[in-house]
């Protein structure tokens, strides 16, 4: 008996269809899928709030490791100088993997998120004049829900590096430290014939002095702010 060959019956049954009809059908469900998927990132790119709206989303179906309460979120934009701002201001790309994750979230949920945040570098927004994002939706009373998350992985460098201009009181004290140590490298006997501490003291507060001066007038110049006060800020200046 000869065997079974089941790609020919399959080819078989293929034929039996009208095959104009078979690619038109599924033109029409990928199609359907694309405009789907437009709808979605529209919804991410669009112009709605998490201020003025809310989800609501099934509670049985939530996993509580995604769900984050807005003083987490920004004691995480404060520590490595983040912003988390509607979604509308990113002018990054929107990854596959995030759209389809929406559309999950949808169809378990049986609603159309809206209200979308994101949690990024201030570079990756579109800011007005005054490396890593995370999508989250907000589901009420100050909580977010995690959607997504694409990039590269931050620099485990970046919050030594930003403690400086996380708060006026760290930035005050980096400028104290790096004054001792250029006051330390300062020759001895400039302004007395012997070294005193008195003479330390004054090129310490000379020291001090110009270096605050010169920080702060670039920091003004700059338009840059403190950590603290910029996490929530959509203008780059501010």
């Amino acid at each position: 008996m000869k065997g079974l060959d089941l790609l020919e019956k399959l080819e078989k049954e293929r034929l039996k269809y009208n095959e104009e009809k078979v690619l038109n059908d599924v033109k029409n469900y990928l199609q359907s899928l694309f405009e789907e998927d437009d709808n979605v990132k529209n919804s991410i790119l669009g112009n709605s709030t998490a201020e003025d709206t809310f989800n609501h989303l099934d509670f049985d179906k939530l996993e509580t490791s995604k769900i984050y309460h807005i003083s987490q979120i920004e004691k995480i934009c404060v520590n490595y100088r983040l912003r988390f701002l509607d979604s509308n201001l990113f002018k990054g790309d929107i990854p596959q993997e995030a759209i389809n994750a929406i559309k999950e979230l949808n169809t378990l949920h049986g609603t159309e998120l809206k209200g979308f945040k994101i949690v990024a570098p201030s570079k990756l927004f579109k800011l007005e004049n005054a490396d890593d994002p995370i999508l989250m939706a907000p589901i009420g009373n100050g909580y977010y829900y995690f959607i997504h998350k694409w990039g590269n992985d931050l620099s485990p460098l970046r919050r030594a590096l930003v403690w400086p201009v996380k708060t006026l009181e760290n930035f005050i004290a980096t400028v104290f430290i790096i004054s001792i140590g250029a006051t330390a490298l300062v020759p001895k006997g400039i302004f007395f014939d012997e070294s005193s501490r008195l003479e330390f003291m004054m090129l310490f507060i000379f020291m001090f002095k110009w270096l605050l001066g010169i920080a702060l007038y670039y920091g003004f110049a700059k338009g840059k702010n403190f950590n603290e006060a910029i996490w929530q800020s959509k203008y780059y200046n501010a």
